[in-house]
């Protein structure tokens, strides 16, 4: 997982704060199927929102899952709200 300057971290949650979520997690946790599709979204777009439905959360926590997943597709977790949280991947040059 790489770092992130202040600047950019700023700028992610600006620009992701009006956004709605475009992955959402349910009961079927963090599968092969949703870090394939955060994935695709951090090579198109660099920066992805993502929820976790209340059911995803049954024996885990936000922070967890948010952690686990920022280290499985090899991005920057900006920051968890609640239930919702925010990625950041640079482009590979």
């Amino acid at each position: 997982m790489s770092k992130i300057t202040a600047g950019k971290k700023r700028f992610v949650k600006r620009s992701l704060s009006k956004e709605n979520p475009t992955v959402r997690i349910g009961k079927g946790g963090a599968s092969q199927q949703v870090l394939t599709e955060v994935d695709n979204q951090l090579r198109k777009n660099k920066m992805v929102k993502v929820r976790i439905l209340q059911t995803a959360l049954i024996n885990d926590e936000a922070k967890r899952v948010a952690t686990q997943i920022a280290e499985q597709t090899g991005s920057c977790l900006v920051e968890v709200r609640g239930h919702t949280f925010m990625l950041y991947r640079a482009r590979q040059k």
